[in-house]
């Protein structure tokens, strides 16, 4: 019995150490803070809308008076499900370690001083620095087969079944939610977001298939299974 109990410790050791390898559980890290650091420290702050998930749960919250706090979970969850369908149960448990350290770095940058310069006065460099540390964040995570919210799973299921590049899925998703955004938002502040998602888009691109362009077309790379 003993026996029996070691060895199923031992393999579920095994199976966490495969999942999470240590250069998978340091490329999540350092992706979620990156990326939690740009939405803090210039999203936030100089209050750039968003596109995607968290843009479409904006738009409900203001028309149909639904509690961001119950929209957030339930697009996630929906998003996660289906990425678990089409990637496997390794993308959805990566998901949800990448997910938890985003918001563990969100509250550890919002619990400090701004650590930038105010761009309050200058929006478009904020669009464009902002996009910088979301794209490269997001990047390293989705190259480790996880999302870190609904976005990118929606965005690698939309690549996956157009075989399109995750760019333009991403794109996709941000400009439909962003231009059904203009019912509520001044057009200049949409135009600052389109450079945002725009950027961060074709970085988040870049970080996932560097290197990895001569031996597999960047359409086809996807979470592991």
């Amino acid at each position: 019995m003993k026996l029996t109990k070691h060895s199923s410790v031992s393999t579920s050791l095994q199976t966490l150490k495969e999942i999470f390898p240590v250069k998978t559980v340091l490329a999540i890290l350092a992706g979620t803070a990156v990326s939690a650091f740009g939405i803090i420290n210039i999203h936030k702050r100089v209050h750039v809308t968003e596109g995607g998930v968290l843009g479409m749960i904006l738009l409900l919250n203001y028309w149909l008076h639904v509690p961001t706090a119950v929209l957030s979970p339930i697009l996630d969850a929906v998003c996660y499900l289906l990425g678990m369908k089409f990637f496997g149960k390794v993308f959805l448990l990566r998901s949800v370690a990448a997910t938890c350290s985003l918001a563990g770095f969100l509250k550890l940058w919002e619990s400090l001083p701004y650590l930038l310069p105010d761009l309050t006065d200058h929006p478009l460099a904020a669009a464009v620095f902002g996009a910088c540390f979301v794209g490269i964040g997001v990047g390293l995570i989705v190259r480790q087969g996880a999302s870190s919210g609904g976005d990118d799973a929606l965005a690698l299921i939309i690549s996956s079944l157009t075989h399109c590049k995750i760019s333009k899925a991403y794109l996709t998703t941000d400009i439909t939610v962003l231009l059904l955004s203009l019912s509520y938002i001044p057009l200049r502040r949409i135009a600052y977001s389109l450079v945002t998602v725009t950027i961060s888009s074709l970085l988040i691109d870049y970080v996932q298939t560097w290197r990895r362009r001569e031996k597999t077309p960047a359409h086809r790379i996807s979470p592991p299974q």
